[in-house]
């Protein structure tokens, strides 16, 4: 059901691969809710994938880039405002990758290059998008900036790695940046921590199926799932929500908050 909550924005999505992607949702729903929008994602990601076939549905521009360069990132905003028609309103980072986690190598023993790698795509993207954008003036007064992050920044997780650390990064840029261009362009910066989801990416994590179950069971409401959270992206897109920023905005039924859940203790009951 649409409200028109983005009646007229613009916006660019980073990272949508598959239906089972978040980003793939937030773009759905940017449109429903009355946004024009362009997607971007790397040359292999849109040959594995069907973002082609969701430009074309959606009537968005699709423009291939590596979000590690900030030449391709500068094409992506100057294309985007030229298909758009004027600055954008809304950007969402959802782009993590770790060569560590793909290749089962323990976190005691993580290949530094590879390490590199995670920080690059995973975090520092983040930062050079964010550049980018302010550089060539492509955000708009009151615009939104939205990366997906995890609570492994906080607190440790088997499986998850070096994309812990990268997403601890992610979150303190979005902090720094989003005080820096609140002040000179009145845009926010924030990141939301969403629910463990089986997205393409997630189903890399090392136990990820017992993490879904453990937070499912931790968490007062459940799992948030992918459609719930591009509802949350949609919110911090509009004008609902004009002076938040510089938060890491938690989108995980209570799990956050939790310590042990009845059903945890029952569950433990039950196995001795």
């Amino acid at each position: 059901m649409s409200n028109n909550l983005l009646k007229g924005k613009r916006g660019i999505i980073f990272g949508a691969l598959n239906d089972k992607s978040i980003a793939w949702k937030v773009a759905e729903k940017a449109v429903e809710q009355g946004a024009t929008i362009t997607l971007s994602n790397t040359a292999m990601a849109l040959r594995m994938g069907g973002v082609n076939e969701l430009g074309e549905r959606l009537n968005a521009k699709v423009i291939p880039a590596d979000a590690t360069s900030v030449e391709e990132l500068e094409v992506v905003f100057r294309e985007s405002m030229e298909a758009l028609g004027g600055q954008i309103d809304f950007v969402l980072h959802s782009i993590g990758m770790s060569p560590n986690v793909r290749k089962n190598i323990p976190y005691d023993d993580i290949n530094y290059g590879f390490l590199g790698k995670t920080l690059d795509v995973s975090a520092i993207s983040f930062h050079k998008m964010m550049q980018v954008a302010k550089k060539v003036d492509a955000i708009a007064d009151h615009g939104s900036i939205v990366a997906l992050t995890h609570i492994a920044a906080q607190r440790t997780f088997t499986g998850y790695n070096d994309m812990a650390d990268a997403k601890s990064l992610l979150e303190s840029f979005g902090r720094s940046f989003g005080y820096v261009y609140g002040r000179d362009k009145g845009v926010r910066v924030n990141t939301i921590s969403q629910s463990p989801t089986p997205t393409t990416a997630g189903e890399g994590i090392s136990g990820m199926n017992a993490f879904l179950d453990f937070a499912e069971k931790m968490s007062p409401l459940g799992n948030a799932s992918a459609d719930e959270c591009a509802d949350y992206c949609i919110v911090m897109f509009s004008d609902f929500t004009k002076k938040v920023t510089m938060q890491n905005l938690f989108h995980d039924g209570g799990f956050s908050n939790m310590g042990l859940t009845q059903a945890i203790v029952e569950d433990y009951i039950e196995k001795k």
